[in-house]
Parts: C-alpha cells; structure tokens; sequence
C-alpha cells in the first residue's frame, strides 16, 4: 500500500481501485514480487507544477497554476491530455494520469502515462485572452515536452482552439515543427476521426460486449441508449449510437439534464448538432431547452444527472462527462430500469459505490439478466488511440483516410476488449454462467503489460 500520502481523494479513488482488483485476483498469488511493482507504478517519475500569469481584455494581470504530471514512460512518451477548468488540482491530474498509463496499454500502442492542465476557465474569455493564457502556458510548458519525450492532447476546456494557441507557441519558442501536440487542425497535422474518436470508440467497445454476451445475437439496433454530458465524447457517441439504429435518450450539462418526454423517441442528428453548436459557442443546454423545437419532445431538469430522470427502459448507459458521476443510488435505478451495459464514456465515470453495484449485481444475475460494467480506462480509449495513430501520422508525414483511422481504431477497441476478457478468464474465475469482470480484466491486462516492461528497464526487480 502506498505511505503518507497527502489528501487527494481522486488519486486515492483511482490507485485503491486498481489495487483492490489485483488483490482480490490471483495475479500476486501466482506473481508476488508484482506488489512491488505496484508500489512504484503508483508514484509519478515527475511532477511539474509552474505558474501561468497572463492579462486580460481589461490589461488585468491574471495568475493561474499550471501542471504537468509525466506518471509513466516505460511504454514510450508521455501521453495524455491537458483539461482547462477551475476544478483542476494535483489529486485531479495524478488520478487521470494513473488511469491513462493503463489506459495507453491497452490500446497496444507506444505510449507511457500523463496528464496535466490549468485551473483557467475559459468560459467568458474571449478568444484573444485564451490566446494569450495558451501562449503563456505553452512558454513554460514547453521546456518540458517534445514528440519522444511527452506529447500532450485536449481534454476538458481544450479544443482545436487551444491546442492549436499552443502549438504556435511551442514551434516559435523550440523553432521545430513536431508531432508534440495532438488533435492538431486537419489542415496542419492533425488526423481524421480525432474528435469523434473517444465517442465513437465506446460505442465500439460496447458493441462487443453485447455481441458476447448475446453470443452473437444483439446489437444496438432498438436500443436505448442513456448518455451523459453533451461535449465531443457524448456527441459522437449519440451520432454512433443512432447511427447503429439505437435510440438516444439523454444528454446534460454540469447545469441540468435534457431527457426525452416519454418512454418513446430519440434524439435526431440535427438536435444533436444544434447542441454541438451552442457548446462551441460555450453556452449551455438550458438556453435551448425552452424553445419550441425542444419544450415539447424534451424534459429538462436544472442541477440534475439524466440517470434516474428518464421514463421508461434503459438498455445501455453510457457516463461520458466527467468523473464520479455515477453514484451507488443511481446504479442502483439504471439497473432498475432495465439497464443491461454500462461504458464509461468518461474517465472514472462511476463512484467505487456505483462499481460495487454493477459488479454486484453481474455475479448476482448470469445469464441474459446480467449487467456489465466496462470502466473508462478500457471503454474510452478510443480518443487516445487516435492520437497515438496521429504521432504515427506526424512521424512518417503521411495523412491517413478516414476510412484508414476508422478501420485501425475499431481494431484497437476490439484488441481492448478481448484482452480484458481473456485476462479476466486467466485470474479471476467467474462462477458458470456470469460474465467475467471487464474492470478486473482491463486493470491486470493493462497492469501486468506496464510493469513488466518497467522490470526490463530496471524500475523494480
């Protein structure tokens, strides 16, 4: 177990649910110098925390914190995304780079663990004072990263915008154009699918999860599909969702939730994208929750998640805005109204309750009556897999079709899947006819890969 370590209960959420899993398989059983392996995954190689100080549209100088946390390296460069928002601190960015090492394993690509971001806001900011905080962000920021070294992405508060502030930046200061930054503009490096890809590829994951548990009988086809959030993972995830014949019957915002009035009907496609372009122009749902086009199809609930507002069936949930975002209660009421999959669009999307629940209840009801949970680390990987193909893209100067990247992130959500499922079978034994555990799965597959390459390079031993 980890010592002294200080209050950061998003980092403690993350490392004790990994460390339970592992625990209660048989993976120390039958290799128990992996407890040490453990012990030193769970402490960042560096931590890089400066300040961002940069003036606003008034001529106000304006302070912000600025992170880094290069977690793990052992499967190549840093990888991970920087997240813009006021809730950002240092449990927050050690949690999502913790998951991301494991995460980036899975996928099968070269590619350690990272994460970093700002506490700025840039809601309400103009674009010249995003600008100017990118500059001065990315004037510190890059003396530490570079494409073999650490290559950061967009996360929550950072789009094609800010990545591309940031890049401009880093190519004037460095004087080199490279493969540091992804979700760059198509135009200039960026790779087809990137925004789409986290969305499209929990869709992806979850496809194979009914495939399997039908035994090739289901698929999304008359689904109904819960999805919260509203910014690209929801968005895409909803236009896949439709796309496939479900039925999407949820969207929200960190202000309310917007939900279909009945237990009939579906988001449409261009709903969906008259929400995408209010939260380009960060506005919230609610703005457009009152108009006549949506007052009558939509229910919406100021301050609420969609998970126990919805009429009717739900047969699969996707969490895709933030984390802990699925209590206990409301796994509790998703399970009660039907639901039979659970992906977790987000990154630790379900509080430890929640999983309980969900993995309770899958050992609790075999069969056609199961319900299976996948966890982020595994169900989300798609956003990250895509800009691994895009460094791949940027060191060979090449541009794939979008045919092309579809084609190899499928790839990897199926490889992520069936990794997790068969390490599942090898260490922890299911009772006959219960699913086995995609979070055991997906920790230990992603777990077991990391250390060992860390005991080849010396690490632990």
């Amino acid at each position: 177990m980890m010592q002294n370590l200080p209050f950061e209960p998003e980092f403690e959420q993350a490392y004790k649910e990994l460390a339970s899993t592992l625990e209660n398989s048989t993976l120390f059983e039958k290799k128990p110098e992996y407890r040490k392996a453990l012990q030193v995954v769970s402490v960042p190689e560096r931590i890089i925390q400066f300040r961002v100080v940069w003036e606003d549209d008034k001529g106000q100088v304006q302070i912000n914190r600025g992170f880094r946390v290069q977690f793990n390296s052992a499967l190549g460069p840093y990888k991970g995304g920087l997240r813009f928002h006021p809730t950002v601190n240092l449990s927050i960015l050690k949690f999502l780079g913790f998951e991301q090492i494991f995460k980036n394993a899975l996928t099968g690509l070269n590619m350690g663990g990272g994460k970093g971001g700002s506490d700025f806001d840039p809601k309400g900011k103009t674009d010249n004072e995003i600008r100017r905080f990118c500059v001065s962000f990315m004037t510190e920021l890059c003396k530490h990263i570079g494409a073999d070294t650490d290559v950061p992405a967009g996360d929550i508060g950072v789009t094609g915008r800010e990545v591309g502030f940031m890049f401009g930046q880093y190519k004037k200061i460095r004087n080199q154009w490279e493969g540091v930054l992804t979700g760059k503009g198509g135009s200039w490096g960026g790779s087809l699918i990137r925004p789409e890809a986290t969305g499209y590829g929990v869709v992806y994951y979850v496809e194979h999860m009914i495939k399997h548990a039908s035994g090739g009988k289901d698929s999304f086809a008359g689904k109904r599909v819960a999805i919260s959030g509203s910014g690209n993972v929801a968005q895409y995830a909803a236009l896949k969702v439709i796309e496939l014949g479900g039925s999407v019957i949820s969207l929200s915002d960190s202000q309310g939730a917007l939900v279909i009035n009945g237990e009939e009907g579906s988001f449409t496609v261009e709903e969906i994208n008259t929400i995408a372009e209010i939260k380009v122009e960060r506005k919230q749902i609610a703005e457009i929750a009152t108009q006549a086009a949506f007052s009558s199809k939509f229910k919406y609930i100021p301050g609420a998640r969609p998970w126990t507002n919805i009429a009717g069936r739900v047969d699969v949930a996707l969490p895709s805005a933030t984390q802990n975002e699925v209590s206990g209660d409301e796994a509790k009421a998703l399970i009660a109204a039907g639901c039979k999959f659970i992906a977790e669009g987000s990154n630790m999307g379900s509080t430890q309750e929640a999983i309980d629940v969900f993995e309770a209840h899958r050992d609790a009801n075999p069969g056609a009556a199961a319900i299976w949970y996948a966890p982020g680390k595994a169900a989300n990987a798609g956003g990250v897999a895509v800009s691994g193909l895009e460094m791949a893209q940027n060191s060979a100067r090449v541009n794939w079709s979008r045919e092309e990247v579809d084609s190899r992130l499928k790839k990897i959500m199926e490889d992520c899947f069936n990794n997790g499922l068969a390490t599942a079978k090898e260490y922890v034994t299911p009772a006959e006819g219960v699913l086995p555990s995609l979070v055991a799965g997906s920790n230990i597959a992603g777990f077991t890969k990391v250390a060992e390459a860390m005991k080849e390079h010396g690490d632990w031993w």
